[in-house]
């Protein structure tokens, strides 16, 4: 079948691990390890030499993102007030690694639903917040685990990696380098959270996601042209996390706050909003979609506050559940795969001709949208 070198989306997967925090159980356990600090520390404290840790509450973290749980591949540790982060078995260079066990999951249900042997696969992208490792590359890795021919790589912009890795997967098609391309975001973000910060020891959830990436010449039936994609980062280090190997060569700083998730949450909100909003109008515009005829915006999810800045400038009124479908409600912010999982959940009900958008915004800055229009 001859080439049409025109992206389209022919499918997704969605892998969501069986355990889920609600906040109430959050506060729990992190109120109690709040109390353990402040007895443990109380001559400290009151001699002014340690802040004392103030409780969260259920109403803080709803009114502050708007979530209300999270899936996490191991809650019980995550809870332990004595540990506070997720916990099991190292795995053995012979075994399938964790990310690439759930991105294994996710791309499986997005073949499977496409109709697409794997033998028609030609690259997989790893797309994601944090690799497991540097290598060899969670992609190949992947790759390997399915039986794909070909090639792949990791590729990490934070939250905005899977529309990233959608525009380069894009290229390839364009390019005539690929007709398909797989492009993989598995999420263990609760590996990277201060689960003892209060500022953000409720945000971050666990998942995988996948997204086929196609030729239209092969794609099936029902699928999404893809009809433009743009990318823009500006740096800022409102959000950071700076573990990495080289804190080796540091070791005073080892195990500080800073090697894990930070971020100075009012500046991003305030910077990101205008930033985003911006740049989809202008979109829009050049691949001549009006905004405000977008059937439904796929975003970002972060925060319920953001979303409903981004889409009220986008669409000129305020946006109800329909136009702007939010999942961090039940999945925490799942970093890159937040905008494909409320692609995978919310898009099979709109109708052939029907525009949307998938957009992601994050630390770097990084930002991406992806403008796609329903076929059959």
């Amino acid at each position: 079948m001859k080439a049409t070198h025109k992206p389209v989306i022919s499918s997704t997967g969605l892998f969501t691990p069986a355990e889920s925090i609600s906040n109430a159980e959050l506060v729990e356990s992190f109120n109690a390890y709040v109390a353990k600090f402040n007895i443990d520390n109380a001559d400290a404290i009151e001699a002014g030499e340690v802040e004392a840790l103030a409780p969260s509450s259920v109403e803080f973290i709803e009114k502050a993102s708007g979530i209300k749980a999270r899936h996490v591949m191991a809650k019980e540790p995550v809870l332990d007030i004595d540990t506070m982060s997720p916990r099991w078995p190292e795995r053995s260079n012979d075994e399938l690694s964790m990310m690439a066990e759930i991105g294994v999951r996710a791309a499986k249900q997005a073949l499977e639903t496409a109709g697409r042997d794997v033998k028609d696969v030609d690259a997989v992208l790893c797309a994601a917040s944090n690799m497991e490792r540097g290598y060899p590359a969670m992609a190949i890795e992947i790759q390997q685990a399915l039986g794909i021919n070909g090639f792949g790589f990791d590729m990490n912009v934070a939250c905005s990696s899977a529309t990233f890795g959608i525009q380069t997967a894009a290229d390839y098609i364009r390019a005539g380098n690929a007709k398909s391309v797989l492009v993989v975001s598995p999420e263990i973000t609760s590996g990277h959270l201060n689960w003892r910060d209060r500022d953000s020891h409720f945000i971050f959830g666990d998942v995988a996601t996948a997204v086929l990436v196609e030729d239209a010449a092969i794609a099936p039936e029902e699928h999404w042209d893809i009809l433009g994609t743009k990318l823009k980062t500006v740096f800022s280090n409102n959000i950071r996390n700076n573990f990495g190997f080289l804190n080796r060569a540091s070791p005073e700083g080892e195990g500080k706050a800073d090697k894990l998730f930070v971020q100075e949450g009012r500046k991003v909100f305030k910077e990101v909003v205008p930033m985003v909003a911006s740049m989809i109008v202008e979109e829009a515009e050049r691949l001549g979609v009006d905004p405000e005829s977008i059937r439904r915006l796929w975003l970002h999810q972060a925060n319920t506050g953001m979303n409903r800045l981004i889409a009220h400038r986008v669409l000129g009124h305020e946006a109800n559940e329909d136009e702007s479908p939010t999942v961090l409600d039940t999945y925490g912010n799942t970093s890159s795969a937040g905008s494909i999982i409320a692609f995978h959940l919310h898009s099979k009900d709109l109708k052939a001709n029907d525009t949307g958008l998938i957009c992601s915004f994050g630390a770097g800055y990084s930002a991406g949208t992806v403008f796609v229009r329903k076929v059959n």
